[in-house]
């Protein structure tokens, strides 16, 4: 029951009522189609609040004839309507822990892969082995754990193996995001692709490293047997590995052409055979007269077909490694230092580039593209050559 009001008022007018030992406004039944509203002050009926009832009031009546009444009452003093809030914790997507996935990729990708790549793939997972569980849910943990635990070039391969791994995951339904995506690119770069400056020999160094080959007189083990390999490498341009497994089959009868068509790569400690090339193509190249001469003469009269054309010393397969930290550095620190057997292929480009040969053509004898033979060759030397006008 109401202890008090207002009364029942004009048309338009709002009533101040008593509901409870607490005022309310009575709000014209005009404003809402008939049904009747109230606003609760929650205040005590007193004279004073009162009096604070009856001017509010006042305001709505003249909102009401202003054509300027909040029918939302908030403007009179009702607070709005809030939904209950409950914090929870935020979700996050579930993960794999990296291992797992990796072994997964490895496993998927492995019959496809090439020995050498089969090779840095294990040492990933040795890696990957190390972030003690950490999954594909929090990459800046595994970047974290990466960084330390191993170097700032591993870590930045680990992360761009990992992309790779996750992107495959999402398209497999193994992972729900690849939060990895672009992170390698944010690290510093490898040197070489810092400086991929080629390191060339001139025709006069070229040609110094392989009679120092021919004739050396070292007491004990000598690298005499090794001028025919070197020689072969400073003129096909081709890359230590394809020389390594290349057999008297490869070669035309008159040696005036080879055929690249794998190689043999060092995995730990043995040679394995890798079918094509780094980029899996076959390749026909033709010989110089002076390189046909060369083969013509350690030809045996009746080559068998898979023998090796360049065998080590002790009759076997040329082991890269030590050649490359015994022979090649014996031989070849005397006439330039800081030089590996690769630079025989970083001669060859940029000689040919000297006597004029398309990089499109050198691009396709040597198994590699247009835009890098422009890019880290051609580009280089033309700036070395230029000189500024006075």
């Amino acid at each position: 029951m109401y202890s008090k009001s207002t009364g029942k008022g004009t048309k338009g007018s709002v009533g101040v009522e008593s509901f409870q030992g607490r005022l309310r406004l009575r709000l014209p039944r005009e404003l809402y189609n008939g049904k009747q509203k109230y606003l609760t002050l929650g205040l005590p009926d007193t004279d004073i609040n009162r009096r604070v009832a009856e001017a509010k009031a006042s305001l709505i009546e003249a909102d009401i004839r202003l054509e300027r009444f909040d029918y939302t009452l908030v403007k009179y003093g009702k607070q709005p309507s809030q939904a209950q809030l409950t914090v929870i914790e935020p979700l996050r997507a579930a993960g794999l822990p990296i291992s797992d996935l990796w072994e997964k990729y490895f496993d998927h990708r492995r019959s496809s892969l090439k020995p050498k790549t089969i090779e840095k793939y294990e040492n990933l997972a040795s890696l990957f082995a190390k972030l003690d569980g950490l999954d594909t849910s929090d990459a800046l943990a595994v970047k974290k754990k990466l960084e330390n635990v191993t170097t700032v070039s591993r870590t930045r391969d680990g992360l761009m193996y990992i992309s790779a791994a996750c992107k495959w995951g999402v398209k497999h339904n193994l992972v729900p995001a690849n939060l990895f995506d672009g992170m390698y690119r944010e690290m510093p770069q490898h040197n070489y692709m810092t400086d991929p400056t080629p390191n060339a020999f001139s025709e006069e160094e070229r040609d110094a490293i392989i009679e120092a080959f021919k004739h050396d007189r070292r007491k004990g083990m000598n690298y005499r047997g090794y001028a025919p390999f070197v020689e072969f490498l400073f003129f096909t341009g081709c890359r230590p590995s394809e020389a390594v497994g290349l057999r008297w089959k490869h070669l035309s009868e008159d040696c005036s052409s080879v055929n690249f068509e794998g190689a043999l790569v060092q995995v730990r400690n043995k040679r394995v055979a890798s079918k094509g090339s780094k980029n899996n193509k076959t390749r026909k190249l033709s010989i110089s007269p002076r390189l046909q001469a060369m083969l013509l003469s350690i030809k045996p009269e009746s080559p068998d077909p898979s023998s090796l054309v360049f065998p080590s010393p002790e009759g076997g397969s040329i082991n890269y490694r030590n050649f490359s930290r015994r022979a090649w550095a014996k031989v070849v620190d005397p006439i330039k230092l800081e030089t590996t057997p690769y630079c025989c292929r970083d001669t060859f480009i940029t000689v040919q580039l000297l006597k004029g040969v398309p990089s499109a053509i050198i691009a396709k004898w040597c198994d590699t593209s247009t835009q890098m033979i422009d890019k880290n060759y051609a580009d280089k030397l033309k700036l070395t050559q230029l000189r500024p006008q006075d």
